[in-house]
């Protein structure tokens, strides 16, 4: 007798996700805000799924038109997929919206404090919070992923998972990627630096947890310290990069890379909320 197939299978997973942290009850201004930066950096998202941080206005009393905002978000190309944080109340009606409910796990930033530096700011920066004090957006994780789903330098998502489960993030290896990395493809290096030794195209997007270092042109997106390690540098041999980000700061080049590091060897790092990009010797 031939045993026949399921038809789906449900296992854990692990992928990074953003997380848009609303500050504010008054959603008008909210929508305005979110549509001022999308119409900076509208490709951001890519459709990417969007988890909404309620804990801001948990103790507000109020609670958002779901229907109405997630609506609005779609407008703009941003999925919500659901909410963390919040009130019983809010939650209620998140799901009553069809918004799945997320484990609220805070951001733990690194307890190291950023590298002195005597360099001066950028003054061409974007940080969240002072320019949109409605709300923030930062990169998190979600569930686990069932360590028998492999993952290889050829797949559109992926991800460092140690062997042994009780090992803490900040002891894994660094994941090495030796191969181009192609326009579309996401690469994510959990609790773990990321090491790329082959050319990151336009449209690519590099995450890690801990440092990116990039031994080629980088022309897609770079996003270090995802889970809030303030510390984390990105260093990069040719940088040509769409967008680079650090602890949930980042600087989109919609005009292209400023002309004193344009094509240079480079690193990034942050000073306070704002991203310094310093040249390096070739």
């Amino acid at each position: 007798m031939i045993r026949e197939e399921p038809a789906f299978k449900i296992k854990n997973a692990n992928f990074p996700l953003f997380v848009v942290h609303i500050h504010t009850t008054d959603f008008d201004k909210l929508k305005s805000e979110l549509e001022k930066r999308l119409h900076q950096t509208p490709d951001f998202f890519s459709n990417a799924p969007i988890v909404l941080g309620l804990a801001a206005i948990a103790d507000s009393g109020c609670t958002p038109d779901f229907s109405g905002l997630v609506a609005f978000m779609l407008s703009l190309g941003m999925r919500a997929a659901g909410v963390v944080g919040g009130s019983l109340e809010q939650c209620d009606a998140a799901v009553r919206a069809g918004l799945g409910l997320f484990p609220d796990t805070p951001t733990r930033p690194s307890p190291l404090a950023p590298p002195d530096q005597d360099e001066p700011p950028t003054k061409s920066t974007q940080p969240l919070q002072p320019e949109l004090p409605g709300f923030e957006m930062q990169t998190e994780k979600t569930l686990e992923r069932n360590e028998s789903e492999k993952v290889s330098p050829d797949d559109d998502i992926q991800s460092i998972q140690p062997d042994d489960p009780s090992t803490e993030p900040h002891f894994r290896p660094t994941l090495v990627i030796d191969k181009p990395v192609r326009t579309g493809q996401r690469i994510y290096a959990k609790g773990a630096d990321l090491v790329v030794l082959a050319i990151v195209n336009a449209g690519a997007e590099l995450i890690a947890d801990g440092d990116i270092h990039i031994y080629a042109p980088m022309r897609g997106r770079a996003i270090a310290g995802a889970h809030g390690n303030q510390s984390a540098r990105i260093f990069v041999q040719r940088l040509e990069a769409e967008l680079i980000s650090i602890a949930g700061c980042f600087q989109v080049f919609e005009n292209g890379v400023p002309e004193n590091v344009r094509g240079k060897p480079a690193q990034v790092y942050l000073d306070g909320s704002r991203l310094i990009f310093q040249t390096l010797p070739g």
